[in-house]
């Protein structure tokens, strides 16, 4: 079992920055463990949930188009924790953003953390 907690989200400005973390009860990449991915989607108002950005066992990272050379995920093994930056964010980017693991071929999501851009 994986508890995935996301924290980071809140009120930007158009153009601005932050920075989502998401901690997981376990370590999701470790060395024993195949085929292992987290990442983060999101849910925008009226829309369904998007495919933000993935990064796998391997360190190989997936972008959504819409975000891709705006975002960058990244990991911290030993804080069994993921990271999303999010750089020149617009307002379309607003959306409950959430945490996703995908360990033992058993998928696991966060409880999600509001991310709101003002234009």
């Amino acid at each position: 079992q994986v508890q995935l907690v996301e924290s980071g989200g809140g009120l930007v400005h158009s153009g601005g920055s932050l920075r989502l973390s998401c901690a997981a009860s376990r370590s999701i990449f470790s060395s024993s463990v195949s085929s292992s991915v987290m990442g983060w989607y999101r849910r925008a108002p009226g829309k369904g949930r998007e495919l933000v950005a993935t990064i796998t066992s391997d360190g190989s990272p997936n972008y959504a188009d819409s975000v891709n050379g705006r975002f960058t995920i990244s990991r911290d093994n030993a804080k069994n924790t993921v990271y999303l930056q999010m750089n020149s964010l617009k307002s379309e980017d607003t959306a409950v953003y959430y945490c996703y693991a995908y360990y033992y071929r058993t998928n696991y999501w966060g409880q999600g953390t509001q991310v709101t851009v003002s234009s």
